[in-house]
């Protein structure tokens, strides 16, 4: 699993076989999980909670939005070199 970005105690990574899907992170605190909070990012340059599994604190999960948000291009520029083609959910 690549990692892509560490905030804090929390990861932000791809799994390596969710190509097909459109362009997303998962994050996890401490280390990379089955049980991640899932976050798709948007054409527009932002980002969308998918499902928040790993039980992230709401205060803690709207600051890691805000960190993913702003990494937009770093995390389509790196899906790209490890995937290819990049879709998004919306």
């Amino acid at each position: 699993m690549p990692n892509i970005l560490r905030i804090g105690s929390y990861y932000v990574y791809f799994w390596m076989n969710e190509n097909a899907e459109p362009i997303h992170v998962h994050v996890n605190k401490g280390h990379p999980s089955e049980n991640s909070t899932k976050i798709w990012l948007t054409k527009s340059g932002g980002c969308i909670l998918a499902n928040n599994n790993s039980k992230i604190p709401q205060s803690k999960l709207n600051k890691l939005l805000e960190v993913i948000a702003d990494n937009h291009f770093l995390i389509c520029r790196k899906w790209h070199d490890i995937f290819g083609e990049a879709k998004f959910y919306c």
